[in-house]
């Protein structure tokens, strides 16, 4: 699922439970995010994780005094950078930020901090939800090839930061590909796509026509691995896969914690 947001001012610092817990709780699953940064002010931060490792007793007593805006780890952001959330992570979104969000299908938020807002905040639910400790460094993008990086790949969902030059490409979408672009512009069919359009596909192709300046899009797919599903419509018999993203795909199916299930074969 992708999400574009726009903040003016900041959001509430919140947090979201794992698939354990949200199953506990009747739900059909947590909810494991990234952000991929289109635009930020010069003073613009997000907070990501705890500075320092907290107990249950003393995150509890951060949320109910509001000192929990001073014991999350707030960081500067700009364009171009990619973040990771794993459900548990306390996280806020300051304001003067552009982001394209990806995330696990869920709505299920705990706020901790809501900047004078007076909603209604879910300590218990948060405490229960939360992995008080700072975020792990983050794993960097990955080349795939001339123009493929994998920005982001976990069991939920594959993010991917494609540059086109000229020419016609062909996407293929398996049970579902979100598509959204974030330089240039291009036509799919007859419709003219530019900096901001999203478009989904499911179990569908999609052909894309880019202008001689070429086009950077962002794609995300279900995980857990990369996938190659993109080619030029006039070599239509080979796909778009350099000797790099053999060697990652061969690693991935490797893990048998990634392998493709049977269902997955057609996809």
């Amino acid at each position: 699922m992708l999400k574009l947001l726009f903040t003016t001012a900041p959001l509430s610092i919140q947090v979201h439970p794992d698939d354990v817990l949200a199953q506990a709780m009747g739900l059909p699953n947590g909810k494991t995010e990234a952000w991929y940064i289109l635009s930020a002010t010069p003073d613009a931060q997000i907070a990501v994780g705890l500075k320092e490792p907290m107990t249950s007793v003393e995150l509890r007593a951060a949320i109910e005094t509001g000192s929990i805006v001073d014991r999350v780890k707030w960081r500067p952001v700009r364009r171009g950078e990619i973040y990771l959330i794993p459900a548990g992570t306390i996280h806020a979104i300051g304001a003067g930020i552009v982001l394209a969000e990806i995330q696990q299908r869920s709505d299920v938020t705990f706020r901790l901090f809501d900047f004078g807002r007076q909603r209604e905040l879910h300590v218990d639910q948060a405490v229960a939800a939360t992995h008080a400790k700072p975020l792990p460094s983050q794993t960097p993008p990955e080349w795939l090839s001339d123009n493929r990086t994998v920005l982001v790949a976990n069991p939920y969902f594959v993010i991917e930061r494609i540059d086109l030059q000229a020419g016609s490409w062909l996407f293929e979408a398996g049970r579902e590909l979100w598509l959204l672009v974030i330089e240039g512009d291009a036509h799919i069919g007859k419709n003219a796509v530019r900096v901001g359009d999203a478009i989904f596909a499911q179990a569908d192709k999609m052909e894309m026509l880019v202008e001689p300046h070429g086009v950077t899009v962002l794609i995300a797919y279900p995980g857990p691995y990369p996938y190659s599903h993109l080619r030029r419509v006039q070599d239509a018999d080979d796909d778009v896969i350099s000797d790099g993203l053999q060697r990652t795909l061969a690693r991935y199916f490797s893990d048998e914690r990634l392998a493709p299930k049977p269902e997955d074969a057609n996809t």
